[in-house]
């Protein structure tokens, strides 16, 4: 299967490359800039593309972006700390980022002939994305069997939507994901912050899967007593 990922650089999609790289065929990597204030993750999806010897597209959405307003990721808004899964979260949405990516992608693996567009999106964020709910991946790809009818067959190919995070980490070390390069704190600093939900979620994830976390954190021990509050 020729598989297009989309890549942000993060665990989960860098460890997604790595897994349709050694059971599918990797015909590149796709991110996008849409304002991000973590923006530096897109370095590590270049990384992940020249390290499995496919090319990386980089689509510049800064001015879509700008109109997506009122989240964390794009405004000047805190990012909250805390757990994943608690309401304070939800000003992490970026409306119809995903919708707007895959649409994007699934055009560009038609025009080069893919047969699918993989996502890492999984169980542990549907409290807070809608636009990455199994119902949403099954709608979209009824959306895109329309789309593209009689021209192309492209497949969305989501592996870890039902599992949990902690799951990706258990994939990503069996296909050798070298984890360290990868970027998941939505503050965007020098350090992993430790603090934000996708840090705390990144954290547990190893602990749960087993897995040793070579992940360098502002405030290591923070995740914790997010784990433990909620």
């Amino acid at each position: 299967m020729k598989t297009l990922v989309i890549c942000s650089g993060g665990l989960d999609s860098v460890s997604l490359a790595h897994l349709v790289a050694a059971e599918h065929t990797l015909v590149g990597l796709i991110s996008f800039d849409y304002g991000q204030r973590h923006r530096k993750e897109v370095e590590f999806a270049a990384r992940a593309a020249n390290r499995l010897g496919v090319p990386h597209d980089l689509i510049d959405m800064r001015h879509i972006g700008r109109h997506l307003s009122g989240s964390a990721l794009t405004d000047d808004l805190d990012v909250p700390d805390g757990h994943y899964a608690e309401d304070n979260m939800k000003v992490t949405v970026v409306p119809n980022r995903n919708a707007i990516m895959l649409a994007i992608a699934f055009g560009m693996a038609a025009a080069k002939g893919a047969d699918a567009v993989a996502a890492a999106v999984h169980g542990g964020d549907h409290f807070i994305y809608p636009d990455c709910r199994p119902d949403f991946i099954d709608a979209f790809q009824a959306m895109q069997d329309k789309a593209l009818d009689g021209y192309a067959s492209v497949q969305l190919f989501t592996p870890f939507v039902h599992v949990p995070k902690s799951a990706i980490v258990t994939a990503g070390a069996k296909h050798g994901t070298p984890f360290a390069d990868t970027w998941s704190c939505y503050k965007g600093g020098d350090l992993h912050c430790g603090r934000c939900g996708t840090c705390v979620e990144r954290r547990e994830a190893f602990d749960i899967a087993g897995v040793k976390d070579p992940t360098a954190y502002a405030d290591p021990d923070f995740w914790k007593s997010a784990v433990e509050a909620h």
